[in-house]
């Protein structure tokens, strides 16, 4: 495994492949109070790429590039936020997109634990550390520590997706999941809008 550190933007001659794995690092959890930080990618073959972003200006048309091409599907676990951010800070629709924490909830029923940790320890054996994670992103120099834990955050998207796809489609799921996949932009565009923390389909 590599990790690779990129200052402002991803390279020019950068070819991620067609499912790239993304998350990224806030300040905070407010979108107009917390500015957007780092971006870590990786294509699924044990590379991770982190990307410490230049502000206020986000001057990054690679990454831009790629989170807006049809051609790439952009996996996620939690994307509601991040696909948010992206549209606020750096003003991409980002799509197509596919949720591993969403396609948790469909398929593993049996638990209510869906975050990345535990659903990374049950389908892969694998444990991952999530002490950085309240962290200043925001440092103009990034610890070794921070970017190994942002690494970490993409590197096992790939795997866990796979595991997901499988119960999906024995529990006959996969459609639904890929309907709510579709969803997701216009969920994060609700929440920017102001409906976070409303469910406009409740009866209430």
């Amino acid at each position: 495994m590599s990790t690779f550190q990129h200052d402002g933007d991803l390279p020019d001659d950068l070819d991620l492949g067609p499912v790239v794995a993304i998350d990224s690092e806030t300040m905070g959890l407010r979108y107009r109070r917390d500015p957007l930080c780092v971006v870590q990618l990786s294509s699924g073959n044990g590379d991770a790429h982190v990307v410490r972003l230049g502000r206020p200006d986000y001057d990054c048309p690679n990454l831009k590039r790629l989170l807006a091409d049809p051609n790439v599907l952009k996996l996620f676990h939690f994307g509601r936020f991040d696909i948010a951010m992206f549209a606020l800070h750096l003003g991409v629709t980002t799509a197509p997109v596919y949720c591993t924490k969403i396609a948790s909830k469909l398929a593993r029923t049996y638990t209510d634990r869906h975050g990345l940790k535990d659903v990374a320890r049950e389908l892969l054996g694998i444990e991952i550390s999530k002490t950085q994670q309240s962290s200043d992103w925001g440092s103009p120099q990034l610890s070794q520590e921070q970017i190994s834990y942002a690494a970490s955050d993409v590197l096992h998207l790939h795997a866990i997706k796979a595991r997901l796809d499988a119960m999906l489609e024995r529990e006959g799921r996969a459609e639904l999941a890929k309907a709510c996949f579709e969803f997701l932009p216009m969920r994060a565009r609700l929440d920017l809008a102001g409906w976070e923390d409303v469910d406009i389909f409740a009866h209430a």
